[in-house]
């Protein structure tokens, strides 16, 4: 079954997307036929990538943006809707991991990866509603999580956990309150991916973690991409509230 036409006249933003998952989000969005607006702080690999994208026959903008910056996300979310005319998906992909023991996490750095993997999740979806809502019922946000919301943290990344469950709750309340409007709220839970978040582990805990993979191998970029695509799309339009595990099997509730 091909995605060619499946997002046609849509028009999707991801944060985080100059590179990694976010990328690949907005790649296969625009396979799947949509508009697609790579938001990053990384303006000058933005900008590279989403000419990728129109040179392999899509249609994509970047926008230099640090979502951080709360106060300027209503004006940046207008500088999207502008840039094709509307907004119907938001993909909030934007977060970090810092690896430190749990008995030397310092509020500071507890801070920070809060702001960066929860608070910007709530605020650019905030600023995003306006445009959505002008749409017309159908529009569709999807969160990115992690599995270790359900599993726990590894590799000392408490703060990593506990902002990724946050995640998973904020999509849920989300879905609840606005599901009557015609907007959909999804989360997707990745498992260990392949990128730069984790390639510098030793090849031993890589091992490790394939060998309690029930499908043996660590996941890729595209392999959240493609849950995205499938959870942006008509093709769960009944589902909202999800949080889809792309781990292999790793987890299992």
């Amino acid at each position: 079954m091909t995605t060619k036409h499946l997002l046609a006249s849509k028009v999707a933003l991801v944060t985080g997307s100059a590179r990694g998952i976010g990328l690949a989000c907005a790649t296969e969005l625009s396979r799947a036929g949509a508009a697609v607006i790579l938001m990053d702080k990384l303006g000058d690999m933005a900008s590279a990538s989403a000419q990728r994208i129109i040179d392999a026959g899509g249609r994509a903008v970047s926008i230099e943006a640090d979502v951080c910056d709360t106060a300027k996300l209503p004006g940046l979310l207008t500088q999207a809707e502008q840039a094709f005319g509307r907004l119907d998906i938001l993909v909030n992909n934007v977060g970090i991991t810092i690896e430190s023991p749990t008995e030397a996490i310092t509020a500071g750095e507890w801070d920070k990866v809060m702001e960066i993997n929860l608070k910007t999740v709530f605020f650019v979806t905030q600023a995003a509603l306006p445009a959505l809502m002008r749409r017309g019922p159908g529009g569709a946000v999807v969160n990115v999580s992690s599995i270790v919301a359900r599993s726990g943290g590894i590799n000392s990344t408490m703060h990593y956990a506990a902002s990724k469950g946050g995640v998973l709750s904020l999509t849920r309340a989300l879905a609840r309150e606005w599901g009557p409007r015609g907007l959909r709220f999804n989360a997707v839970t990745p498992g260990p991916i392949l990128t730069e978040m984790i390639e510098h582990w030793s090849k031993e805990k890589l091992d490790e973690l394939v060998a309690r993979t029930p499908v043996r191998r660590l996941g890729t970029a595209a392999d959240v991409a493609y849950s995205v695509v499938f959870l942006a799309s008509p093709w769960s339009e009944y589902l909202t509230g999800v949080g889809l595990d792309v781990a292999g099997g790793l987890y299992m509730s």
